[in-house]
């Protein structure tokens, strides 16, 4: 578990974002007069990051309006090169624009960019498959083939190419059964692998002890707590500005790794804050969740696939920290000096750096 961590804390860079699937989202259109664009939605200042390391400049950082959009004209080439669009096999040849470059009104630097991609479609093509190579996790592929047609959402994991997609024709909306088990997968990947900050958190339970009882009572209050502060957050009955929640989220990764080295027992109070963190982890995976775009006649199969998913993916953890680790080494005198505390003091570690970075990112 000590390597494990150590690769964690090692990975992680002052440009982390707390949750990745959901940060990119792309509407892809085939227009009648035989061309087609795609809009990519996705953050700026790590879009310039991908592009500076693949082309071996230096890495940016906190780039204003005007200097992203110059930074991402320059880098224009090598952006269309990622963008991979074939009928039957053949490539259509992308053009890069900037679209939308936005700027809250609240900040001071661009919170995403709209990337306008366009190209031309061969007279008698059949089928088109779409590829984006600088999304790193799952986002939406929003597919319409032309601008009265009735769209087609497609869940693409990173860098990976679709499934040929017909060029004319409506297409067939979702089951109820393909929608629970979309937003089942997209739950559990949010945990494994994509969600960091809540894997660490997990493990700061479960490094408490060994025993079963504390650790069913932990994380039993955790998963009613972020259970309904996601639902009503989802229903609009409660908000809280992501600039709160993310750092007190990474907050919450520290205090229960701290708390494991003062302490080898589960305290009357440790339950009481798990559940209170567990309030904050429910309204991040809330903001992941209206990312992801609900489909409003089956919100209620998808929200609760989507917790369901969370659950099977902390579970996940669990039973792979414990049959990793804890199942052969759990009852050796030296379990708590050598796995808990150094395990638990670079969790801490990594929670006080993320605490310090979102105060400042958000």
């Amino acid at each position: 578990m000590k390597r494990l961590l150590v690769a964690a804390l090692l990975l992680t860079s002052p440009a982390a974002r707390a949750h990745e699937i959901g940060t990119t989202q792309v509407r892809f259109t085939l227009h009648r007069d035989h061309t087609w664009s795609a809009s990519i939605t996705t953050g700026p200042q790590s879009l310039v990051n991908k592009l500076e390391a693949e082309t071996r400049q230096p890495r940016s950082s906190d780039l204003d309006a005007d200097a992203l959009r110059a930074k991402l004209d320059r880098l224009s080439q090598p952006l269309a090169r990622h963008v991979d669009v074939r009928f039957d096999g053949v490539a259509s040849p992308a053009s890069i624009s900037i679209s939308v470059l936005e700027v809250p009104p609240d900040v001071t630097l661009p919170s995403f960019v709209v990337l306008l991609a366009t190209g031309s479609i061969p007279p008698e093509a059949q089928t088109v498959t779409w590829r984006y190579g600088l999304a790193y996790s799952t986002y939406a592929l929003v597919f319409a083939a032309d601008e009265e047609g009735s769209p087609l959402t497609l869940w693409i994991d990173g860098g990976d190419v679709s499934r040929p997609l017909p060029i004319s024709g409506n297409f067939r909306p979702p089951t109820r059964t393909e929608i629970i088990g979309q937003y089942l997968r997209l739950g559990f990947l949010h945990i494994v692998p994509h969600g960091l900050d809540h894997i660490l958190f997990v493990l700061g339970l479960f490094l408490l002890t060994t025993q079963l009882r504390p650790i069913l009572v932990q994380v039993t209050a955790f998963t009613i707590a972020h259970s309904a502060t996601l639902g009503l957050t989802m229903y609009g009955v409660i908000s809280l500005s992501a600039r709160v929640v993310e750092p007190l989220i990474a907050a919450s990764v520290a205090y229960v790794a701290i708390e494991n080295i003062l302490t080898s027992r589960l305290t009357p109070w440790r339950p009481a804050v798990v559940f209170a963190f567990g309030l904050l982890h429910g309204m991040g995976f809330a903001d992941v969740l209206k990312e992801l775009r609900l489909p409003a006649d089956e919100f209620i199969p998808a929200l609760v696939s989507f917790n369901v998913g969370i659950e099977l993916g902390q579970l996940t953890v669990i039973a792979a920290a414990f049959f990793s680790v804890a199942a052969w080494h759990r009852n050796k005198s030296w379990y708590r000096t050598r796995i808990v505390i150094p395990g638990s003091a670079i969790i801490a570690a990594i929670g006080l750096l993320w605490t310090v970075q979102r105060m400042v990112e958000f």
